[in-house]
């Protein structure tokens, strides 16, 4: 989204114009974008430009761009959350969304990567407020985890408490799909009865 060489955002630009026109026939209305780093190696990677007000124009400048597209093919715009980007927090999600004003935006909720080492309380107050912030916009959930230290790992193996943050969805009455990635197989079925067994147990007490 914000790649300082303007002929790669252009190059994205039109690789999302010819996925939209082909996302209905494929079964999906939701095509996510990374709301972009001034990094050049890597678009996940932090940059200390990303927190100026130039990178703020260029992004939103560039979702101009998409949100046209996505009128144009009647889909919608995941963005996610994550720490290195330019919206890298709860807060600037819900800035871009209002700065923007288009119902093409949706949100792709992660909590893992909205801190990176924090206290028990402190988590939960991270992903309390953003739910409360983004509720209105959230249309697909990961599951990842951290360690204490700030390594992600498998779910369900680290800090973060998955009661605390599936009765969260629930309150909000989120109806979409939650995904886990970033494990080997032989974590699938352990991951999968962990969760199974969150979900049960969130809706159940909330």
């Amino acid at each position: 989204m914000t790649h300082p060489d303007r002929s790669k955002r252009l190059a994205g630009r039109r690789s999302f114009t010819q996925i939209a026109s082909v996302s209905h026939a494929i079964g999906t209305k939701l095509l996510t974008v990374c709301s972009g780093s001034f990094c050049v190696e890597n678009q996940w990677e932090h940059h200390p430009d990303n927190a100026t007000p130039a990178a703020w124009k260029e992004m939103c400048d560039e979702f101009g761009h998409l949100i046209e597209v996505a009128e144009a093919y009647d889909i919608f715009i995941g963005i996610e959350p994550e720490l290195s980007n330019i919206v890298n927090s709860a807060n600037r999600a819900r800035e871009l969304i209002d700065t923007m004003q288009s119902e093409r935006l949706r949100i792709v909720f992660d909590p893992a990567n909205l801190f990176e080492t924090e206290d028990e309380e402190a988590r939960k107050a991270i992903i309390e407020t953003g739910v409360d912030l983004l509720h209105n916009r959230i249309v697909l959930a990961h599951a990842k985890d951290r360690l204490a230290d700030g390594e992600f790992t498998t779910t369900g193996k680290g800090v973060i408490d998955y009661h605390h943050y599936l009765s969260l969805l629930h309150s909000i009455d989120f109806r979409g799909a939650l995904i886990t990635y970033g494990l080997s197989s032989d974590d699938a079925p352990g991951v999968a009865a962990f969760l199974k067994a969150q979900l049960d147990n969130s809706v159940a007490l909330s």
